[in-house]
């Protein structure tokens, strides 16, 4: 294979005999592994010198693209920047070093956390109180879905069992309402993006258990009829339920709690944080409103009379749904920047959120299409280029994307448009990094037209340019002795 060193694999690097350090003999007497466990051939490891194994990772960590390195407008992972104050909290020795069985008395100050959190978060939603424990904002969705079931258990009330999804959701949604045993129901979307109500109502009757709604939607639309969908769904008996996935451009300006939001979820790594890059960590904290927390699962923090904070368990919880009191660095991470922002630092996220969003639609939706105008919030949706005859698709511009140097958007969800591009710039991009954003899907477009082909052959000058992703994904190489053989 005709590879350069900084794309090579270590194994490719690797020399019969070559040694880059050796273990000291410890004079431990040797012991025999039982016949059945040995080994049969020799372990293929590679042979390099140490000079050769810091510049093939470190090379390779140039490969890595996140929020440190490049523009990163991910619609719908709000993939702000991290702050390092942040970083630097929650690897402080004294809470890295913490043991989850240690006694309560001995854990007070990372207590204090958990609890301060818990109350930030109860103010920023509206409501009651909230649990940490989750682990990812799917695994908030199923936890406050368990609490939505064990709610109507709990007044005998065991025939709801469907649950209200937009057609515009987010996949977990419906995921989530599977895996806690309920049935799926669909509701449509009007031409301007938010949930038909009209198509809303006949659903809903003693059978169903919870709508599901993101606020802002995943079109970045605000839904305006939440206050008559929450009347309705109360009205049925059932439960309305927050997908925090969005909750980033509400930051300081409405509460979900105050729009008639029965539970939530919020993605602590999205909204207040923690870099999620890679499948994690993240955290989704599920918070109630008051009548609903005694079903929130064990352990919880409890503030004493005494100004003590105790882990306690409650008969009536829904029980565990993690390990112990969830992702505590990603919690650390969070408070650190709830208090480093203040009331007024979070509002003012929200609304550049909204800023940045607005900004780069109103600067391209002359060259891509826009099926919905109008102000959005975080984030917005093209509908591929606006130029259809080109035949460049939302995957040929998100391509050509890695050219400039950008992580490419979300595309092909939401599945309302056939060739939807999603972008979300984020409060923390300033107005050069947009503008030269923009710069350059002005001229992918202008490419489109002029050399559709530069477009379509995309990526030209990344590590690996143009794979043939059906390929990729019907017969995946996994590992060496594979690569060799191509």
């Amino acid at each position: 294979m005709n590879r350069d060193f900084y794309s090579k694999l270590v194994f490719e690097l690797s020399q019969p005999g070559r040694k880059g350090y050796k273990l000291p003999d410890n004079h431990l007497p040797e012991v025999k592994l039982p016949e059945n466990l040995r080994r049969t051939s020799e372990l293929s490891l590679p042979e390099v010198d140490e000079p050769s194994v810091v510049r093939h990772y470190n090379n390779m960590s140039t490969n890595n693209f996140g929020v440190d390195t490049g523009f990163y407008p991910l619609g719908s992972c709000t993939m702000k920047y991290n702050p390092k104050i942040n970083e630097e909290i929650a690897a402080h020795p004294s809470f890295v070093s913490l043991h989850p069985a240690t006694p309560d008395k001995a854990v007070q100050g990372a207590l204090e956390l958990y609890y301060t959190l818990q109350c930030a978060l109860s103010e920023i939603g509206g409501m009651a109180e909230f649990t940490l424990n989750p682990y990812a904002g799917a695994h908030g969705e199923l936890t406050g879905l368990l609490v939505i079931r064990a709610y109507h258990n709990s007044r005998g009330d065991v025939k709801r069992t469907k649950v209200i999804v937009p057609d515009s959701a987010h996949g977990t949604n419906p995921a989530s309402a599977a895996v806690a045993g309920l049935e799926i129901i669909e509701v449509k979307s009007r031409p301007d993006g938010t949930v038909d109500v009209e198509d809303l109502k006949p659903l809903l009757d003693d059978t169903v258990a919870a709508v599901m709604m993101t606020n802002p939607n995943t079109l970045g639309i605000f839904e305006k009829n939440i206050p008559e969908i929450a009347s309705l769904v109360h009205a049925a008996g059932a439960l309305l339920y927050y997908d925090g996935a969005n909750l980033n451009p509400m930051l300081g300006m409405a509460r979900p709690g105050d729009m008639g939001f029965d539970v939530m979820h919020i993605n602590l790594h999205k909204t207040f944080s923690t870099p999620h890059g890679g499948g994690g960590p993240g955290a989704g904290p599920v918070g109630v409103r008051a009548g609903l927390e005694q079903f929130l699962p064990n352990p919880r923090v409890v503030k004493n009379q005494d100004g003590s904070f105790s882990v306690v368990t409650d008969g009536k919880s829904l029980g565990s749904i993690s390990a112990h009191l969830g992702n505590f660095a990603v919690e650390a991470r969070a408070l650190s920047y709830i208090l480093s922002l203040g009331r007024q630092g979070l509002k003012e996220a929200g609304k550049l959120a909204t800023l940045n969003a607005n900004y780069v639609k109103e600067s391209l939706k002359d060259v891509y299409c826009l099926p919905i105008e109008g102000v959005c919030k975080h984030e917005f949706v093209f509908d591929g280029l606006a130029d259809k005859s080109t035949g460049v698709t939302t995957l040929n511009v998100a391509k050509r994307l890695l050219d400039h140097g950008y992580h490419a958007p979300t595309i092909y969800f939401p599945l309302l448009f056939h060739e939807s591009l999603m972008i979300e710039p984020t409060e923390t991009e300033s107005l050069q990094t947009l503008d030269e954003f923009i710069a350059v899907m002005r001229d992918i477009a202008r490419e489109a037209t002029e050399t559709p082909d530069v477009v379509k052959n995309a990526p030209l000058n990344t590590p690996i340019s143009h794979p043939d992703d059906t390929e990729a994904a019907l017969h995946p190489i996994v590992n060496y002795t594979e690569l060799t053989e191509l």
